[in-house]
């Protein structure tokens, strides 16, 4: 039994890391839900294929259009919704027979339904409801006559979209917190244990198990920031928000930490972390030459060392995976108690510094465990406390007086340059363009070029964004056709078969939705097919026209997005790139000072906006990292960019979670000569900054001496491993050897000590 109970939780476990709080299982079990609630509906009234088939697709529609966080603004939404649909759906029955005004009022649906997005989320919920009925009277031929027919269906349809959305299947901010939390758990525990093959890989293994500690690395830190953008609405208290998210920050941090003080203690020659995001980065030579000299794992051969440290990963693994409320009890407290200690040098084993640093970096994961589930939870039981327990309670306490929240800042374009107000003139032109080509192959399928034409606009922001969207839809839309034949033939007159699967289509299409946009695609071509089978329209023509339409809407919008107000790919990424540094170089000044004695700044808030940029800086390099792209070499250029950035983030997160605890740890000292090398970097940022810019401005990139070499010169005492200097001024060192590798690849002067003392002496 215990061993069954295991296995169910390791595999739970695995599925809420893969879908963190369940959002795209929830999504589709509740479209699902309400489309089947409808077709049950409808059913009774035996109403007629046709506006089966409309029931459903207003059913998804009202159900996946409205994304408001707070149920009170869903039910708003979902009321302003129906007028809106009834609306549209009497426009396209008018407008039906009408070819010249019908098209033109499209055009102009079209525009008003993406400006609308300027408005938030209940703008866009109500524009895309507007567009997507309209489409739908269109879809099943809609005429004036048939207009109270498809007025009692839309009626139904919302009405099973407000019961699943608030009965059957409820979604609230607290729920979707509650599930992310568990997700950060499961991905938490998943990395912990990722560091035990760490430590008892063999050369052999190494590559893999590197590539699995970038991966889930990089999807805790995902599972950590939509944690973030849910705490507004999930935490009614924002003192409590604030907590939560600095505690859910220090954990991940601690989680990094851990799997680069790991990477380093197996080589003699210490590893060089700068490579832990880089993509392929070769296994450091030392690495598995340290390896080598061993048995089959371990830390340089030290048998006893090794031992005690897969103890305590393991330790911490089950810290980790007993983090839910009911999970207390003695042995755990002994668990955590003993890792805490190592936080205090008196208790660090005997070993080499490297090793020690692993040690410390357990003892700080410990802490951050702990300081997540007192957020979480609230006060524990504090009865089999250590005294380093007690001075880790006792440091939360402090931290938590005076944790604040700012303010967010809106988007201070105008006009033309606004992103909703460019988009809706390129949706309109190529949606024009759209409408008269596909009137060319059809001129009763025309509508299905014009919703390609939509849909590579959603979510984009550059000319080769949109590129790749449009390949991505074509392949999908291509596939799908072959699985639309092969289903029509099986199907055959079944009705409530091809229902069925149209429903099985569905959810797949929003579970996959957020992984891969061919792959939603294929889903919504497939079920289209069905579609068509069940209105008696379907022949093998048909979906080839639907190939068609796809490549002429894509066509379409490519075209209208180089000719009308373009940006290019180019100008976004160096605007994002500009962002991201800007951020970088704020949130580590902003470090440094408060390391350094300066007044303490919300630096939570400042890495949070740091992580939202780089996120936005990924988004926008797709198109250069897609395999379709001829470029190679920029692609390689582009995915050294962001993963070298990735690591300097890291350390500039670290520097700000140091740097929060100076004002109120016992522990944790300010040390003025670290001034210094802080405003080495910020010269350095700002320098490369100026050149993304201006390929023409002036200025260097300063390099030379490192950061403790800096610090030596300025004071006769000796830097100790172990103390919070040190680990900052590692930190410090990563990123300078970050930003100069940033300098090198954008071709930013680097100028090393010698030559600027030789220029000042000439």
């Amino acid at each position: 039994m215990a061993a069954t109970r295991r296995t169910r939780t390791g595999t739970w476990d695995r599925y809420a890391a893969s879908d963190p709080g369940f959002l795209r299982l929830m999504a589709g079990l509740r479209t699902v839900a309400a489309i089947g609630l409808a077709l049950i509906v409808l059913a009774l009234f035996h109403t007629a294929v046709p506006l089966l088939v409309a029931g459903a697709m207003a059913a998804m529609v009202s159900t996946f259009a409205i994304r408001e966080k707070d149920v009170r603004g869903q039910a708003i939404t979902l009321g302003f919704a129906l007028p809106v649909a009834l609306t549209s759906m009497s426009l396209g029955a008018l407008l039906n027979s009408r070819v010249i005004a019908g098209d033109i009022f499209f055009v102009l649906l079209i525009f008003g339904a993406v400006y609308s997005r300027r408005f938030g989320d209940r703008g866009t919920a109500l524009g895309l409801i507007g567009f997507q009925v309209y489409f739908i009277s269109l879809f099943v031929h809609a005429t004036v006559a048939t207009l109270p027919s498809l007025y009692l269906t839309l009626a139904i349809a919302f009405a099973s979209s407000a019961v699943v959305r608030f009965a059957v299947v409820p979604e609230t901010p607290e729920r979707t917190l509650g599930r992310l939390r568990e997700a950060f758990r499961a991905r938490l525990a998943q990395l912990v244990a990722t560091h035990i093959e760490l430590l008892d890989a063999t050369p052999a293994q190494l590559d893999k198990i590197l590539d699995d500690l970038r991966g889930r690395t990089a999807r805790l830190h995902q599972t950590a920031l939509m944690i973030q953008g849910q705490l507004e609405t999930g935490t009614r208290d924002p003192a409590a928000a604030a907590l939560v998210q600095r505690r859910i920050a220090d954990a991940e941090i601690a989680a990094e930490r851990l799997g680069m003080l790991l990477l380093n203690a197996r080589s003699a020659e210490r590893a060089d972390t700068l490579t832990l995001h880089l993509p392929n980065a070769p296994v450091p030579a030392s690495a598995t030459t340290a390896q080598a000299d061993g048995d089959a794992g371990g830390i340089g051969g030290t048998d006893e060392i090794t031992a005690l440290l897969r103890r305590d990963l393991n330790a911490l693994h089950l810290v980790v995976t007993r983090l839910a409320p009911d999970e207390r009890g003695t042995a755990l407290a002994h668990l955590r108690n003993r890792l805490l200690g190592y936080r205090d040098e008196e208790n660090l084993p005997r070993a080499s510094l490297a090793v020690q640093d692993v040690f410390r970096g357990l003892g700080e994961a410990a802490r951050s465990v702990l300081g997540l589930r007192l957020a979480l939870d609230g006060p524990q039981d504090e009865s089999d406390d250590t005294p380093e327990t007690t001075r880790s309670r006792e440091e939360f306490e402090a931290e938590d007086v005076a944790i604040v929240r700012a303010e967010e800042t809106e988007e201070d374009r105008t006009g033309l340059q606004r992103r909703t107000t460019r988009t809706a003139f390129q949706v309109s032109v190529g949606s024009t363009l759209a409408i008269i080509g596909g009137e060319f192959l059809s001129s009763q399928r025309w509508y299905w070029a014009v919703l390609t034409c939509w849909v590579v606009f959603l979510n984009t922001a550059s000319t080769g964004e949109i590129l790749v969207k449009g390949y991505r839809r074509l392949l999908g839309t291509v596939l799908g056709v072959v699985a639309g034949v092969a289903l029509a033939g099986l199907v055959g007159n079944h009705t409530w078969t091809a229902f069925a699967l149209v429903l099985l289509f569905i959810f797949g299409m929003f579970f996959t939705a957020p992984l891969s946009y061919a792959l939603m695609s294929f889903f919504v071509t497939a079920m289209l097919g069905l579609l068509y089978t069940l209105l008696n329209t379907y022949s093998f023509s048909v979906l080839v026209l639907r190939i068609e339409e796809t490549a002429l809407g894509a066509a379409c919008g490519i075209i209208a997005a180089v000719l009308v107000l373009p940006v290019h790919t180019d100008r976004r990424t160096d605007e994002e790139l500009a962002t991201v540094l800007a951020r970088l170089r704020d949130v580590a000044s902003a470090a440094v000072s408060q390391l350094s004695g300066g007044p303490p700044v919300d630096l939570l808030d400042m890495a949070r906006d740091l992580d939202t940029a780089l996120d936005d800086l990924r988004r926008s390099t797709q198109p250069l990292t897609h395999p379709i792209t001829p470029l190679r070499v920029r692609r390689q250029t582009a995915r050294y960019l962001v993963a070298v950035l990735e690591t300097c983030a890291y350390h500039a997160r670290s520097l700000a979670a140091t740097a929060e605890l100076v004002p109120y740890s016992k522990t944790i000292a300010a040390d003025p000569r670290l001034e210094r090398p802080g405003v080495r970097i910020a010269h350095n940022i700002d320098v490369i900054v100026a050149r993304v810019a201006d390929e023409n401005a002036a200025g260097e990139v300063e390099s030379g001496a490192s950061i403790a070499a800096m610090l030596e010169s300025s004071s006769s005492e000796v830097l100790r491993s172990g103390t919070v200097t040190y680990r900052v001024l590692r930190h410090l060192q990563r990123l300078d050897e970050g930003v100069v590798g940033l300098a090198r690849t954008l071709d930013v002067p680097v100028a090393a000590r010698e030559e600027r003392k030789e220029r000042k002496a000439a």
